[in-house]
């Protein structure tokens, strides 16, 4: 199975060892970050510091003063967090591909909590007014224009061969916040759902023209989540929310947004094909269970395989996450589909590099062709052994 092992540019700018220690591995791509939101990430072996603090979502090559001028929205760019090189993706890819590894762009779209704390119009509004600015909402037209304009510009850089396109869709409640306090009431996943659906006037317009009146959905919403306040909620699945709602006006707005992301994602798509040499490979990073938000957004399985040459899914969990992801999509794929098993590999988040080889199988045997692993630049020593020995195990399985 073909591996990419997950990196940042300032995992590699500054550590001469970098690429190679990557490529030793065993894997045969490198999948970069060009844009990327704000975060707190270790650098365990860079020979010049430990810590590295990006302040806000941001652009890590040069952006495009033809696409961007005059523009109100549009990407930032990165702070001293680079290492003071100008085109961070671009010196880290050219070191990736010395090493003889093909490098793939990781764009992140809509997360970009700078964005939304400056132009609050553009936020996902929930059913009691807040707004959620990490989020910015796909049914505001400008908003669209701007993450269609910055997959063309992010994705096809020089030196990539393909990208990866994450949070392509609808972003909601859930997200790591500085200092977050929201776990006090436990959320299952219907009323997590329920807390994404956004209410800004475009969403409003759109649930009208759907059929569902935007005042009585928005009571709606907070009378289903009014036992989850006092309670807490463990409830999964669309089938909780139609009986929360009303069925006939939950499959309105599940119609609403489903048309909303996949038209997004469409033109994204397009976008960055036409930007984008002969031979370009385009994935997104995607959940086949419609509703979801995120970083993997809610796909049709039905439908999206028609845009992407393939997509990148959420398969750390066990067997049964494995399966929940790889399933439904199998099922759709096309000659010369992609699924990527995304398996987290640094122990201290979640991960478990020691049983890499039986999980890379397992998806294997569902119908995945390729791995991401996620991520070689925040992993221990003793995480990138284990690696190591895995994809070893893995390519000397039949």
């Amino acid at each position: 199975m073909r591996a990419s092992a997950f990196l940042y540019p300032w995992d590699v700018v500054g550590d001469p060892a970098a690429a190679e220690r990557t490529a030793g591995l065993g894997v045969r791509q490198a999948t970069l970050a060009a844009a990327y939101h704000s975060t707190r990430a270790l650098t365990p072996r860079h020979p010049d510091r430990r810590v590295v603090t990006a302040r806000h979502s941001a652009v890590l090559y040069p952006a495009d003063e033809a696409r961007w001028a005059g523009r109100r929205l549009r990407p930032y760019p990165a702070g001293d967090w680079t290492g003071g090189e100008q085109d961070a993706f671009g010196a880290a890819a050219q070191a990736l591909a010395g090493a003889g590894l093909d490098v793939h762009s990781w764009v992140v779209l809509a997360h970009n909590s700078r964005l939304g704390a400056e132009h609050p119009d553009t936020n996902v509004v929930n059913a009691y007014g807040d707004r959620y600015p990490w989020a910015p909402c796909i049914a505001h037209p400008e908003v669209r224009r701007y993450l269609v304009d910055l997959a063309a510009d992010a994705a096809v850089r020089p030196g990539a061969a393909g990208t990866e396109l994450e949070s392509l869709g609808w972003y909601g409640l859930a997200h790591l916040h500085a200092h977050d306090k929201i776990g006090g009431v436990p959320l299952g996943d219907t009323a997590q759902y329920l807390m994404s659906l956004c209410f800004c006037p475009h969403c409003r317009t759109g649930y009208g023209e759907a059929g569902a009146d935007p005042e009585l959905l928005a009571a709606a919403v907070r009378d289903a989540l009014a036992r989850a306040w006092a309670e807490g909620s463990d409830e999964r699945g669309h089938a909780a929310a139609e009986r929360l709602l009303g069925a006939e006006r939950a499959a309105a707005v599940l119609g609403f947004r489903m048309r909303t992301a996949g038209s997004l994602q469409a033109e994204a798509v397009a976008a960055v094909r036409a930007a984008a040499p002969p031979g370009f490979r385009v994935l997104m990073h995607a959940d086949p269970v419609p509703y979801r938000c995120g970083a993997n957004a809610g796909v049709d399985p039905a439908s999206i395989l028609d845009h992407v040459d393939g997509l990148v899914l959420p398969c750390t969990g066990g067997p049964a996450t494995r399966e929940a992801v790889l399933e439904p999509l199998a099922a759709h794929r096309r000659p010369g589909t992609v699924l990527a098993a995304n398996l987290a590999v640094v122990t201290g988040m979640g991960g478990s590099p020691g049983t890499l080889a039986a999980d890379a199988a397992h998806a294997r045997s569902l119908g995945a062709d390729e791995l991401r692993l996620y991520h070689a630049g925040l992993a221990s020593d003793a995480d990138l052994a284990a690696v190591r020995a895995g994809l070893a195990e893995l390519a000397r399985t039949p």
